[in-house]
């Protein structure tokens, strides 16, 4: 029998912090499953949204979009899952299917997207509902907690990646060395890339993390790479990044930030984007991402590195993000 209330770790409107609280059970629209909340990765993009760095949608909102859970409930309308199947919850949890971009087969720049854990209540509870049409299957090879960083982390990265050309590059920089770059560079090395990888100053201990995933350096952000790079992905939502990702960058190059947040970009002379580099911007993911992403990974079994928390300290793990303490991924486990 399912329960009528749950623990839910809300986002606290006066600040920087989660609130404890008795939630209803979700429930299931239409099309829409709930799941029995099994792990919920825990994103850069919950920690813009805990700090108000993204305007607040609705009071109250459960965040928390790297969601895997046990479908314990259908809608009317939902036949993609049967009870009891396992299903990784992602951050666009719904999209128009209307408006021109959708139409073009970008519904990551839909015109009226639903967002997991920002628009619906996310995966930071013991209980979720999500529209199933935007909810995939997981490779079996990942246990539940090691899944959880492959919806956002692992799905921005490979976007991300692709954006900047796939295997195409021989050498690629990542700056920060976090959740997602710690996916990607072992994905990029699986296919013959030279990983660079650019931490904050002083954290040597992401920069061994780096070299033991097979980055050929590693080092501070403020220093250069001892080479060109064909390509750079930033993850770090540091503005200051981009011109110095261009200018560790060759000609003809590619530069990809790819959060969803990033500081002021200070101004940069026009030298540094001449000869025909490229700056571009990742933008969420469609479903056709979330397919050759897990179709991918669980050929690769790439690993993920994690910190669990319990439901109940997620502020603990919020905290290790801020502080970037945590090597891989946090994920909460109720």
């Amino acid at each position: 029998m399912l329960p009528t209330t749950m623990l839910a770790m809300t986002v606290d409107p006066t600040g920087r912090q989660l609130l404890a609280a008795r939630k209803p059970f979700p429930k299931a629209g239409d099309n829409d499953l709930v799941v029995r909340v099994l792990a919920c990765g825990v994103c850069r993009t919950d920690l813009h949204i805990i700090d108000g760095d993204l305007p607040p949608r609705h009071p109250l909102v459960i965040p928390g979009h790297e969601v895997v859970g046990q479908v314990v409930a259908l809608g009317s309308k939902a036949k993609r899952f049967t009870i009891g199947q396992r299903v990784g919850i992602p951050w666009l949890g719904g999209s128009c299917a209307c408006c021109a971009f959708c139409m073009m087969g970008r519904e990551n720049l839909c015109d009226q997207p639903v967002f997991t854990g920002y628009d619906r209540d996310g995966g930071f509870a013991e209980y979720a509902a999500a529209d199933e049409r935007y909810c995939f299957l997981l490779p079996e090879c990942y246990d539940h907690v090691h899944a959880a960083p492959l919806l956002c982390a692992g799905l921005i990265g490979f976007r991300a990646w692709r954006l900047a050309g796939a295997d195409t590059p021989r050498r690629l920089g990542l700056y920060g060395f976090g959740a997602a770059a710690h996916i990607i560079c072992q994905l990029a090395v699986l296919r013959g890339q030279e990983v660079f990888a650019f931490t904050r100053a002083g954290d040597q201990a992401g920069q061994n993390f780096a070299r033991s995933l097979g980055a050929a350096w590693a080092g501070p952000s403020h220093e250069p790479a001892p080479t060109l790079l064909d390509a750079a992905l930033i993850f770090a939502p540091a503005g200051e990044l981009v011109p110095a990702a261009l200018a560790a960058t060759r000609k003809g190059g590619t530069v990809v930030c790819a959060g969803i947040h990033m500081s002021a970009i200070p101004s940069f002379d026009y030298q540094l984007l001449w000869g025909e580099r490229v700056l571009k911007s990742v933008a969420n993911l469609t479903r056709t991402d979330g397919d050759a992403f897990f179709s991918l990974v669980g050929e690769l079994s790439l690993k993920t590195h994690v910190q669990t928390f319990a439901l109940q300290d997620a502020n603990a793990a919020v905290q290790a993000l801020r502080n970037g303490s945590v090597n891989g991924a946090a994920v909460l486990v109720p």
